[in-house]
């Protein structure tokens, strides 16, 4: 039977393949701003995602980094079903030949995303979750750390492509979570960071500006793993919204305090 989560998984894996097979050889690298970079293997990926889905759901509409938003054909679908897709989150990380990136699809119904899946083709893991069915790494179930403090945590966060421009920046709280937590670590890519905070390689994880290709299919892989997500505020996490607080739920309070000071 085909369905939204058996076609992410294979466009997701047939995407990886694609792209590992270049990595070190990325081809043509252009710069959407001054560090924001689109690689030709960025399009060639996204085109192949993009056939595999509409050959089995032409309805459907489609959200995509590169290839923004796309309605699908007119029928029962094209407003109620969307997928929203980064073919390689962790771009820079790939154009400088670092092994750490991953294709993210995710699934949307109804305004709820359903399915999610976040492939890293160069270490073979596949991040997946259905709505209430929880999360999995490579068909085993994941669940999140038992760290109770900041002290005590690994955690991870990244930049906004704007930082050289904008004091919104997310400096001041790298600087305070680091004299706070056990160790931060910035990887590079968003969906990476909300699966190992979902299957417990990381306590926390924080970032601002992402868009949602960045987060809809982690943030759903980090719920099932019974994780906790919000905005900085503590307001219901948004993956159209500004802002993702994600954690095991024991530290996220206190991941709160550390983001409001001033």
């Amino acid at each position: 039977m085909t369905t939204p989560i058996s076609i992410a998984v294979k466009a997701a894996k047939e995407a990886g393949a694609l792209i590992k097979n270049r990595l070190g050889n990325p081809g043509t690298v252009k710069h959407k701003g001054s560090v924001d970079i689109v690689t030709e293997m960025d399009k060639s990926a996204e085109e192949l995602i993009l056939r595999i889905i509409t050959e089995q759901f032409p309805d459907h509409s489609i959200l995509a980094e590169e290839g923004g938003a796309i309605k699908g054909s007119e029928g029962s679908g094209h407003e109620r079903f969307r997928w929203i897709i980064d073919p390689i989150d962790g771009t820079t990380n790939f154009a400088h030949g670092l092994p750490f990136f991953a294709v993210s699809i995710g699934f949307e119904a109804n305004g709820k995303v359903e399915a999610g899946v976040v492939y890293n083709p160069v270490s073979n893991e596949l991040f997946s979750a259905e709505m209430g069915r929880g999360a999995l790494l490579n068909d085993k179930k994941i669940s999140v750390s038992q760290t109770g403090t900041v002290n005590d945590s690994l955690v991870a966060t990244g930049f906004p492509y704007d930082i050289r421009t904008s004091e919104n920046n997310n400096l001041d709280h790298f600087k305070n979570f680091t004299l706070r937590a056990q160790a931060v670590r910035k990887t590079g890519s968003a969906a990476l960071d909300l699966c190992f905070t979902a299957c417990g390689r990381f306590d926390g994880f924080w970032e601002l500006k992402l868009k949602p290709w960045d987060v809809a299919a982690g943030a759903l892989i980090l719920q099932e793993a019974k994780g906790s997500l919000s905005d900085f505020n503590s307001a219901p996490f948004d993956i159209y919204g500004a802002e993702c607080l994600a954690s095991n739920g024991k530290i996220h309070k206190e991941m709160l305090d550390i983001l409001s000071i001033k």
